[in-house]
């Protein structure tokens, strides 16, 4: 049978998030026409070993080291055979309900490139996971004022229908296999954001949709990283591969 849906998945140090990720899947795990891929960018936690006890059926990809998010998920998409590519952060805990929503709608939309859903915090609160085009004062805004929702499409997620936001966050993206074949794999000049934005606008290039449906949902209990922590290692990776994109698309 062909593989209907891949889902990519990376992971680093995070075997608690990875287990709730796994076991949220547990009806699609019986499916015969999806596969799960995992990329480890050289876990000490554990994450490995428990992977192959207690997923065996789990396509693992074991890397030395953590090379971004980029390069691990080619890793993925590389080894993928699904018809669509299913990117999702380890934080996420999927609903058959939204898995179904994203392979029909692609399904019924031929024009449509990439799709996402509605990504909730554990709370049930709504998070802004479609986005506007990441220039630098909103950049400094999250910096500055990282409790201030600005929720940008809020209007439309409320209403309920389909719509085409500038981009979708990587902690969930639905990409066609032929789509992804054609435009290549991940910029890996960008170690940690914004490749989400970047692979958004390339699929655009191509002249298809980039589309939000905010009739389903999952929940993602997101991390804040480089928000909460600015200065960091991984902060300062995230500044800099900003500048590599506004260089790259020539706007800021």
């Amino acid at each position: 049978m062909r593989i209907k849906t891949s889902y990519i998945i990376i992971t680093w140090n995070g075997k608690s998030l990875l287990q709730n990720l796994l076991q949220s899947m547990t009806n699609q795990l019986k499916r015969d026409d999806i596969e799960v891929i995992v990329t480890d960018n050289g876990s000490t936690d554990g994450t490995v070993q428990w992977i192959q006890q207690e997923y065996p059926d789990v396509h693992l990809i074991l890397l030395p080291q953590n090379k971004g998010v980029a390069y691990a998920r080619n890793k993925a998409l590389a080894a993928a055979k699904g018809k669509y590519l299913l990117i999702l952060d380890n934080d996420i805990c999927i609903t058959d309900q939204a898995i179904f929503g994203l392979e029909e709608y692609m399904d019924l939309h031929p024009e449509v490139g990439m799709v996402g859903c509605k990504l909730l915090y554990p709370s049930g609160e709504l998070q802004e996971s479609c986005k506007p085009y990441p220039g630098i004062w909103q950049k400094i805004k999250h910096v500055l004022f990282p409790s201030v929702s600005t929720m940008a499409y809020a209007k439309q997620i409320e209403e309920g229908k389909p719509f085409e936001p500038d981009y979708l966050i990587g902690a969930c993206q639905m990409v066609r296999a032929d789509v992804y074949h054609k435009i290549g794999p991940l910029d890996e000049h960008i170690f940690y954001g914004p490749e989400d934005c970047d692979y958004c606008i390339r699929v655009r290039c191509e002249g298809l949709k980039v589309v939000y449906i905010p009739y389903v949902s999952m929940v993602h209990h997101c991390q804040r990283k480089t928000t909460t922590r600015p200065f960091s290692k991984l902060g300062r990776e995230h500044i800099k591969a900003l500048f590599y994109f506004y260089w790259k698309h020539k706007r800021l």
